[in-house]
């Protein structure tokens, strides 16, 4: 059973926990007590998923520093395997439909070399995180001269739909036949560092294990999704046993890609 993860009234941030409130439905408290694990609170960086007791930083979705602006900054261009996964080199503006969006990583990525990109989210709290990051990056590339080109991406580039990518993938694919549909279920992460083990840990808490990914992968192939793109560890197993048409490797990831009727 997942935990209830509530969030935290702070009267500054009124405006913006009501909204959250009315999209999520995410229950509200006005302090913490022994009851309470894991919650969501406004910080100066954004929303936060926090611990109660740790003295770690709030896990928060910032598509502008850090890990992620640092991933966008260095990264391969179209020949990193992502990018072949997903197959810039014959569309160079694919459509993407990220099933498992999660953080936003991949998203991102793909989105800042040329996808759009529809971030499908069912956890409630994820998709708190991920408005948040999102209307904060949207409002930085607008009033800050350093971020503005990057405007398009986050007000065009990157939508996010909050719900089960099961009952999306059949509008979505009727609407967008040429998607390509990437799914990143949830598995161990290999990274050393204390910030990844932290992160996912508490993703992984709110979230839990991706049971029925395989179900996705399942019913983006009876919709006739044109590619379909699996984010696996190197070494696991095929998704569902479903040998996939090629397989892009990377150090510590495989990327599985599942030709469709194409």
């Amino acid at each position: 059973m997942l935990p209830v993860v509530p969030l935290l009234n702070t009267p500054d941030n009124a405006a913006s926990i009501e909204k959250l409130q009315q999209q999520f439905a995410l229950p509200l408290i006005t302090h913490l007590d022994d009851r309470v694990d894991l919650y969501l609170q406004f910080h100066a960086q954004g929303l936060g998923l926090c611990q109660r007791g740790s003295a770690f930083n709030p896990v928060v979705v910032d598509f502008l520093h850090g890990r992620v602006a640092f991933r966008q900054r260095q990264q391969e261009g179209r020949r990193q395997p992502l990018a072949r996964a997903v197959g810039f080199a014959k569309n160079p503006q694919p459509i993407v439909i990220d099933a498992t969006a999660g953080l936003g990583r991949d998203a991102f990525v793909l989105a800042s070399l040329g996808a759009q990109v529809m971030m499908v989210e069912r956890s409630p709290v994820i998709a708190a995180l991920l408005s948040d990051g999102l209307q904060r990056a949207i409002t930085a590339t607008l009033q800050q001269t350093q971020h503005a080109p990057l405007s398009v991406l986050f007000t065009q580039q990157l939508q996010l739909y909050y719900g089960d990518s099961r009952h999306y993938l059949a509008e979505l694919l009727k609407k967008y036949p040429h998607a390509v549909i990437y799914l990143d279920p949830m598995y161990p992460h290999r990274e050393k560092s204390a910030l990844v083990k932290k992160e996912m840990r508490l993703f992984r808490l709110v979230v839990g294990d991706d049971m029925d990914s395989g179900d996705l992968l399942m019913q983006a192939l009876a919709l006739g999704a044109r590619r379909i793109v699996v984010k696996r560890p190197k070494l696991a197993n095929d998704l569902m046993a479903q040998s996939p048409t090629m397989r892009i490797v990377s150090e510590q990831t495989r990327y599985d890609v599942y030709l469709n009727g194409n």
